[in-house]
């Protein structure tokens, strides 16, 4: 009876192990959506582009809250705007240009041959970051000067985003130059204030809704192909398919104030702060089974290590495990889940004065399985037993859901796709949650296809420049961005999915 039983258990071992493996050596072996073949782009100089982006990031095109620039404050914008004419003529002469209303956000038109094919959009942002104070003699080129320096443009707004500008103007260019025709109508949109909550990029969005523009894409930035991944440790393509949504809540303790040398057992600081670390140990649920983290996954699993590979090709047995690691990664953590991020507190105006009121703002990136309803539902339930706890919508009551999931069985993620592998010579592209914001946030009113990817090959030290000191981008990556968002063009011009 005994050695029936322990070949039993012998046998269900071996059917287990067996499993694991072979779902482990079959995980991720065929790329996620299509592939189409990339007509050739016209020749780009690289040395030009990188030029000419060297005297874009001379103007100081900076934003610092909503409603910059102010009246009267326009002229690096406007400079901005009437230098790309001079620069990029046969793009203009091809093109019509207008100004959103209200607003320094410029919208162009390439009218395409086929009026029956959806049009293209493409986005990127005039304005960029301040400098932090103090900082300026930590960059290796000065961040308005718009210096090349060994292959390197260095400058504010050299990746965010005056990069993607002057590589879609140089497109735009290079095309127009060789007498191209698009059959599918090409617009591009440059919003004036996206790292301030993109308003003139949200009007353009509207205008162009009132219009009945119904694109079959819209692209933004996002992400590019990093070398090496964190995920693989080889080179690998991010196509941005959706991005996080944005609450900021306000916590607020009342509670009796006074003398600190006579504290009560539960003040309202501690009160605030017993609510904070509820928050921080309950965090929001991850989902490993929706896009697109499931397909994220799935496309990089060929390059995993066999260990990492097995685990996420069962996570029926290793979720728990895949889960704790992925939360001690702090963007390996705002992948998976809905973060939470104590970002603001006050209290007391004194130190020996107890407060009457504590308060903490609490920022929450929304993922796309959560919404900012599900968000509250689940602080007041953390929180309940917190008394005195009041729990408001805070940040001037802005609140955003994530974007939708956009689709990855279509041609315009088909094209993307295609770009992204060969700038990335054969490496596997996915679809991936961007954690930021964007403008192109505002164009699920008019499309559901939205992507974020710039073609570019960066590494992780070349993305530590986003919104930091010595942002650069390489002489290398400006032909890269050139020819892609031609390629894109190019390729988009077949027929809608």
């Amino acid at each position: 009876m005994l050695k029936k039983l322990m070949l039993g258990v012998l046998g269900l071992v071996v059917l287990v192990v067996g499993i694991i493996l072979v779902r482990t050596f079959t995980y991720g072996g065929s790329p996620v959506g299509g592939r189409v073949e990339l007509p050739a782009a016209p020749e780009i100089s690289a040395e030009s582009a990188a030029e000419h982006l060297a005297e874009a990031i001379r103007f100081k095109t900076v934003t610092l809250s909503g409603g910059d620039p102010r009246p009267g404050q326009e002229g690096a914008w406007l400079s901005l705007q009437d230098w790309l004419v001079d620069t990029y003529p046969a793009a203009h002469a091809a093109m019509t240009r207008e100004t959103v209303p209200g607003t320094l956000t410029l919208l162009y038109t390439w009218k395409g041959s086929d009026p029956s094919l959806k049009p293209l959009l493409l986005m990127a942002h005039q304005d960029v970051v301040p400098v932090n104070i103090g900082t300026e003699d930590d960059w290796t080129g000065a961040p308005f000067a718009g210096e090349i320096i060994d292959g390197y443009v260095y400058g504010r707004g050299a990746i965010d985003d005056k990069g993607n500008l002057i590589g879609l103007m140089e497109a735009a260019e290079g095309l127009a130059a060789s007498g191209y025709q698009p059959k599918r109508t090409v617009m591009f949109m440059f919003g004036h204030d996206e790292e301030v909550l993109g308003s003139g990029a949200q009007a353009g969005i509207a205008l162009l809704k009132s219009r009945g523009v119904e694109p079959e894409m819209a692209l933004d930035e996002g992400f590019m192909v990093i070398d090496p991944s964190p995920i693989t440790g080889k080179s690998m393509a991010f196509v941005g398919v959706s991005e996080k949504g944005y609450i900021t809540l306000k916590l607020t303790v009342v509670a009796a104030g006074g003398h600190s040398s006579q504290p009560p057992r539960n003040s309202a600081d501690v009160a605030l702060s017993r609510a904070i670390v509820a928050l921080d140990e309950n965090q929001m649920p991850a989902d490993f089974s929706k896009p697109p983290v499931s397909e994220l996954f799935l496309a990089s699993g060929q390059d995993m290590p066999f260990m990492q590979r097995m685990a996420l090709a069962n996570l029926w047995l290793f979720q728990g495990a895949v889960e704790s690691s992925m939360a001690k990664v702090p963007a390996g953590n705002a992948m998976i889940r809905t973060t939470t991020a104590p970002t603001m507190l006050s209290g007391s105006a004194k130190e020996n004065v107890l407060p009457q009121r504590a308060m903490a703002m609490v920022n929450f990136r929304i993922h796309p399985n959560d919404t900012p309803e599900s968000v509250m539902a689940h602080v007041k339930e953390v929180t309940k037993d917190i008394e005195g706890l009041e729990i408001e919508i805070g940040g001037d009551g802005i609140s955003s859901p994530a974007s939708p999931v956009s689709p990855t069985d279509n041609r315009a993620y088909a094209v993307l796709a295609s770009v992204a592998a060969e700038v990335g010579n054969g490496a596997p592209v996915a679809p991936a949650l961007v954690i930021g914001a964007t403008d192109s946030r505002y164009a699920a009113a008019i499309t559901q296809n939205i992507y974020r990817f710039a073609p570019a090959l960066m590494s992780p030290e070349d993305l530590t420049g986003f919104h930091g000191t010595n942002e650069r981008i390489s002489v290398e990556n400006m032909a890269r961005l050139s020819k892609g968002y031609a390629q894109v063009i190019l390729g988009m011009d077949g027929p809608d999915s």
